[in-house]
């Protein structure tokens, strides 16, 4: 794609952060004093907290190729169970542990259906169980919302943490150190254990890494039970953030978590991607979003816009790929 390999490298790297740098150059100067405001950023940074969690468990899936439709429908059965069992006078440690456990059990039974049932393509088994989490969740609720939750419970999602550099509402909010956590955590494992490689290995040549003796099977229930994971502790701090658990959550944010993913570097043809890039990926959603936002973009714009961000971060996939052929 580019001439100059120095040039092409460079950008490969840090292109994505380059972008996220010009996009707020450019709303600050469109909304002075608004948009780089503390409590604004502040604001971005708390309210893309589930969205970056479920990016990053989106991210270990399609660097195998693969995609996982059920995450928004997992964050929400996550939401309303733990909303149920905190309602309930469940014990707060345990009702933390209820989100997450929920997105293993989902992310559980998306590896084995789709290695025991040799589905052609994941696509298949998380539609399908996209619908059974919806269902679950409304059957649950009777579509209703659960509200109340123990004040521990709505730490993550609504504490912030005052350094003295912010004045109050803003500060650190406490749910952008869980994901912060979560992806070095992540990174670590991507980048430092034989597993890690291994996932990386699958998305290239899933057949050459078969060959070589790695458990393909084993590794992809392994990246769907992260990829669970990750959704339920979305649906935790999302839960804490609001104070509820509504069944109508996460419908369509799985397509958000995809763009996020793409726009940040990773390839749908799998083997690709960082997790620096998701974040800077998230960012790049969450700004584009609260610029629209503040400069009064009706809704139906919003969807327009991010819909053709969404088109030309795969079209440039496709020719980065094209490129890589070719050299």
């Amino acid at each position: 794609m580019f001439h100059n390999p120095r040039l092409a490298k460079f950008l490969d790297t840090y292109g994505i952060i380059i972008v996220v740098v010009v996009m707020m150059a450019i709303l600050a100067a469109i909304k002075p004093g608004v948009f780089l405001s503390a409590e604004n950023l502040t604001n971005i940074l708390k309210q893309n907290a589930s969205l970056a969690l479920l990016a990053l468990g989106m991210f270990v899936v399609i660097v195998t190729a693969g995609i996982d439709l059920s995450v928004g429908s997992t964050m929400a059965l996550a939401m309303v169970t733990l909303a149920i069992a905190s309602k309930a006078g469940v014990p707060w440690p345990l009702v933390l542990l209820i989100g997450p456990g929920i997105g293993i059990i989902v992310g559980l039974v998306n590896g084995l259906g789709l290695t025991l049932l040799r589905l052609p393509h994941p696509f298949i088994m998380t539609l399908g169980t996209l619908n059974i989490a919806r269902g679950l969740t409304y059957l649950v609720t009777n579509g209703a919302p659960v509200s109340g939750l123990q004040p521990e419970v709505r730490f993550l999602g609504q504490a912030y943490f005052d350094l003295g550099i912010f004045a109050p509402p803003a500060g650190i909010p406490a749910s952008l150190i869980l994901v912060l956590v979560c992806a070095i955590a992540l990174w670590w494992f991507l980048a430092k254990t034989s597993t890690g490689r291994h996932i990386f290995a699958i998305g290239g040549n899933p057949h050459a890494a078969r060959v070589s003796g790695i458990n393909v099977d084993a590794v992809l229930v392994l990246v769907y039970v992260l990829c669970g994971f990750f959704a339920g502790l979305a649906g935790l701090l999302l839960a804490g953030r609001t104070d509820s658990g509504f069944p109508n959550a996460g419908i369509g944010i799985e397509l958000d978590a995809i763009a996020a993913v793409i726009i940040g570097g990773a390839s749908f043809f799998g083997g690709r991607g960082t997790v620096l890039g998701v974040l800077a990926g998230v960012l790049i959603m969450g700004i584009l979003r609260n610029g629209l936002n503040i400069n009064n973009v009706s809704a139906f714009w919003q969807m327009i816009l991010i819909g053709l961000v969404i088109i030309i971060a795969v079209y440039i996939d496709v020719l980065r790929r094209r490129a890589a052929l070719r050299s």
